[in-house]
């Protein structure tokens, strides 16, 4: 008797959920039926997959080598679905997006509702990281990456740039007096971040030149847990455009040294990828991007 399409899903599902549990929350299903569908998938192939605990499920050698046909099988089985949506002008499938933290909250999340009407067939997943993931091992479609882009082999579409700006709230200035020159900002609470090294350079002039090196006082690593720090009036942070627009608008975070500050601008790519032509759930996404973030 042949495995079923069913079963191989259920075998992918529970990989990669961690517990039949977590699988059968996914697919909707019962975990007796999750259960069900792996053992006639054992007694079919007549070995076993996985070794359950009470604690956990580990691969066997048989069951990684089937793990790799079975997501050749079922990613084959989805390109085929998708060619034929394609055809029909309605994108579809699974489309997994990479961000940090501060730019799906602030850019791409506003967004969802829109493309989500535009595109109700395909199904989005939002996972965010602060620091650069690997495409392949984490199987993501597209990461949004701010800054110099490093990794030659990921293929790169540019979406647009946002300004650095010095920015605290109205009660730290208040409390601590506002900076009157650079060199001032020694005596204030600077919040930066862990790493990289880079994100800790602020776009400040000075016979430094153009940047003007930090040692932050509180340090974190997302933009977002900065962001919100500022906006607590604990100090004075170096943040994106797109993370702070309303907060600027609103009041509730204001510019410091307006006029040291040099116009620097982080370049936003999404990566991904693919040496063959994109699938239209990707090229959908991204000319979606390309045009509200325009």
């Amino acid at each position: 008797m042949k495995s079923t399409i069913e079963e191989l899903v259920a075998f992918r599902t529970v990989v990669d959920a961690g517990s039949i549990t977590a699988a059968s929350e996914q697919l909707a299903q019962t975990v007796s039926g999750i259960s069900r569908a792996l053992s006639r998938l054992e007694q079919k192939l007549d070995t076993t997959l996985l070794r359950r605990t009470t604690r956990r499920l580990e691969l066997t050698e048989e069951g990684a080598a089937f793990l790799l046909r079975t997501r050749a099988i079922l990613d084959a089985i989805d390109d085929a679905e998708e060619q034929m949506a394609a055809r029909r002008q309605q994108p579809a499938g699974r489309l997994r997006v990479n961000a940090a933290s501060p730019f799906m909250l602030h850019a791409i999340v506003p967004l969802v509702p829109a493309f989500r009407k535009l595109y109700p067939q395909i199904s989005l997943e939002l996972d965010t990281d602060d620091l650069p993931i690997d495409l392949l091992e984490r199987r993501t479609d597209i990461a949004i990456r701010i800054g110099p882009l490093r990794d030659s082999t990921l293929h790169a579409r540019p979406l647009g740039t946002h300004r650095l700006r010095v920015l605290a709230s109205p009660a730290y200035l208040e409390a601590h007096g506002k900076p009157r020159k650079v060199s001032e900002l020694a005596e204030h609470v600077l919040l930066g971040f862990t790493q990289p090294e880079s994100l800790n350079r602020w776009p400040l002039r000075g016979v430094h030149g153009d940047e003007w090196n930090t040692t932050p006082t509180v340090a974190a690593s997302s933009g977002e847990t900065l962001r919100q720090l500022a906006l607590a009036g604990v100090g004075i942070a170096c943040l994106s455009d797109f993370m702070t627009e309303a907060d600027r608008a609103s009041g509730a975070l204001v510019q410091v040294l307006a006029k040291d500050t040099a116009d620097v601008r982080q370049p936003v790519n999404a990566v991904y990828y693919r040496n063959t032509q994109l699938s239209a759930r990707i090229t959908s996404f991204l000319d979606f991007l390309s045009q509200r973030m325009a």
